[in-house]
């Protein structure tokens, strides 16, 4: 059945959901949805509207779009606050669509908002072929940023260097900590984005310049580690942890509106452009999460949805 419809809501019908790290954790019952959000799987979708309630302007049956959900991408319709609209591209697929809402506003709210990244700053990515790592590599290039990542193969470095990053460190070979003030002199950078967590921290601290920010996203690598307050008060460094699912629904629209405001043009135009690596049928989904899981990807994994009659 097609779900309500709650004040401020539209009816979208799914024609392709992206695939994250986050669901596969769902399905292992460690991220849990939020409170009254959906269990199904699916953060980001893109589609067209089937029905609009009462009170939402601007939005109307057949209009195509890409959407932030807090869950319940993969079913074949899904409820979604207008305010997490964003409207299709005439020229994208639905694949790319789906590849944008979730993974290019982590990257945004997390280097600009939480991060106040600034033209003429650096910016360490961590996981940098990821579908958020290659977002943010775009996204801090075109705001004039210095921009260094970590990727795991040959392949992911040269993504990573082609979307704009200057150094792309190998992880598994190199110490990224050493490679990144080789060359920057001795100075490191302003701002990390990493989702990896414990296994970084000293590194990442080490790295880090005076007044630089650390944002974390994730524990990939572990949740424990220690922490010498000392260099963090001697350099004036800050430690922020950010999470996008579980914020409040106006604030997930006001980050909307600054993401499309600052950086829809440059998607429109073809400036910037969503990485797809693969396109699943919904039927493979399992394979799709166990690619995922391998961490084979370079960009986003995307599931096509059947268009509900």
């Amino acid at each position: 059945p097609a779900p309500s419809l709650g004040p401020g809501e539209v009816r979208s019908s799914g024609a392709a959901c992206a695939v994250k790290r986050a669901e596969l954790l769902q399905r292992q019952g460690k991220y849990p949805p939020p409170p009254g959000a959906s269990e199904i799987l699916g953060l980001e979708i893109s589609g067209v509207v089937g029905a609009a309630a009462e009170d939402v302007k601007g939005w109307s049956a057949g209009d195509r779009v890409m959407a932030l959900l807090p869950g319940g991408g993969y079913a074949e319709r899904a409820a979604v606050p207008s305010g997490l609209l964003m409207r299709l591209p005439d020229d994208w697929s639905f694949a790319q669509g789906a590849a944008v809402p979730e993974a290019w506003l982590t990257a945004f709210l997390n280097l600009f908002i939480e991060g106040q990244l600034a033209a003429g700053e650096s910016v360490l990515i961590h996981a940098g072929a990821s579908g958020v790592g290659t977002a943010a590599i775009q996204m801090a290039r075109a705001a004039g940023a210095v921009v260094y990542a970590t990727a795991g193969s040959p392949e992911k470095l040269e993504a990573c260097r082609r979307l704009g990053a200057t150094l792309a460190v190998d992880y598994q070979n190199h110490d990224f900590a050493v490679e990144i003030k080789a060359h920057s002199a001795g100075r490191g950078v302003d701002l990390i984005l990493d989702p990896v967590g414990a296994a970084y921290l000293h590194r990442n601290i080490e790295v880090l310049a005076p007044g630089g920010r650390l944002v974390n996203i994730g524990v990939m690598g572990g949740r424990r580690a220690e922490l010498d307050l000392v260099v963090v008060l001697g350099r004036s460094l800050r430690l922020i942890g950010s999470r996008l699912r579980h914020r409040p629904v106006a604030e997930k629209t006001r980050i909307v509106r600054q993401f499309e405001e600052r950086f829809r043009p440059l998607l429109a135009d073809g400036r910037l452009t969503p990485v797809i690596d693969r396109v699943f049928a919904d039927a493979e989904a399992g394979a799709a999460h166990e690619y995922v899981r391998e961490n084979r990807n370079i960009g986003k994994v995307i599931l096509e949805i059947p268009q509900a009659g």
